[in-house]
């Protein structure tokens, strides 16, 4: 009854993450699980509760995020903001350096598809923290692969989708045949997709954990370097990329897929491999 009536409390009044009520809720209905599990509260625009849901499952020691699959189930839900919220078994509920920077590599994502993270919550039996009570969730443009919640003591590895895996495999197969069918046939005017090629070749590295900078994507495809930035660029504004910039060197840009596309790249390229064929 207990976890009933505070249940019940979030689905009737916009959700505060500054709420004891809350934090009860949170502590009573995952602070005692034996492993990291990552849950999203999705919320509307007047921050009422539409969904409440468990996304991953971790270890003792470690949680891997997967920030397309975060995103995808928030544009399918409609929802304009998250809070994330996961567990630390150890009993220490203080967020953790790989807490903090994988919250704000989330939130700098979610402003490219006007989805905020509103706040992330770390829970034990007996106590729950708050990322944004830091005030640590602000842009910083951390690391590509930082996208793993660790309990503070310790740390851990994290498996890998097999969806995934295959989705790489079939991307990596599918651009070389492209590159086989340029250098076999020629004529790339009349052939050529640089856009699709750049896509892909994003695609191929960011699933490798490697960030690609704006020339070196240009370099991915058959067009002329001026053409290719024009691309890049067109490619931003259908927001199917986004640009980050580099913090150890102004000069210099690094490309990344919007989470949207880079799930929807992986549903294409995770079909069957007959499909894959041509790329």
């Amino acid at each position: 009854m207990f976890l009933e009536g505070l249940q019940a409390d979030l689905t009737t009044q916009p959700v505060d993450p500054a709420c004891p009520k809350l934090g009860q809720y949170l502590m009573a209905s995952m602070g005692s699980l034996p492993d990291e599990v990552l849950r999203i509260l999705f919320l509307d625009a007047s921050y009422r509760l539409i969904a409440d849901e468990q996304l991953h499952h971790g270890s003792v020691r470690q949680l891997e995020l997967y920030p397309r699959t975060i995103f995808r189930r928030a544009i399918e839900h409609g929802a304009t903001g998250l809070i994330l919220v996961h567990n630390h078994p150890s009993g220490d509920a203080t967020p953790s350096e790989n807490d903090i920077v994988a919250t704000r590599r989330l939130s700098d994502l979610g402003r490219s598809l006007d989805i905020e993270i509103v706040d992330h919550i770390v829970v034990t039996a007996t106590h729950a923290r708050r990322v944004a009570a830091s005030g640590r969730i602000g842009s910083d443009r951390s690391p590509a692969c930082a996208h793993v919640l660790r309990d503070n003591p310790g740390s851990g590895g994290g498996g890998q989708q097999q969806s995934a895996s295959t989705a790489l495999a079939n991307a990596r197969r599918a651009y070389k045949r492209r590159q086989f069918r340029r250098e076999l046939i020629g004529s790339p005017k009349l052939f050529g997709e640089p856009a699709w090629d750049m896509l892909i070749d994003l695609f191929i590295h960011e699933s490798e954990g490697k960030k690609v900078a704006t020339s070196a994507l240009c370099l991915a495809s058959t067009a002329p370097p001026s053409t290719a930035l024009r691309l890049v660029n067109k490619l931003c504004e259908a927001k199917l990329l986004v640009k980050i910039d580099d913090p150890d060197d102004g000069r210099r840009q690094f490309v990344e897929l919007t989470p949207d596309t880079a799930a929807r790249l992986e549903t294409y390229f995770g079909a069957d491999e007959g499909g894959m064929r041509e790329g």
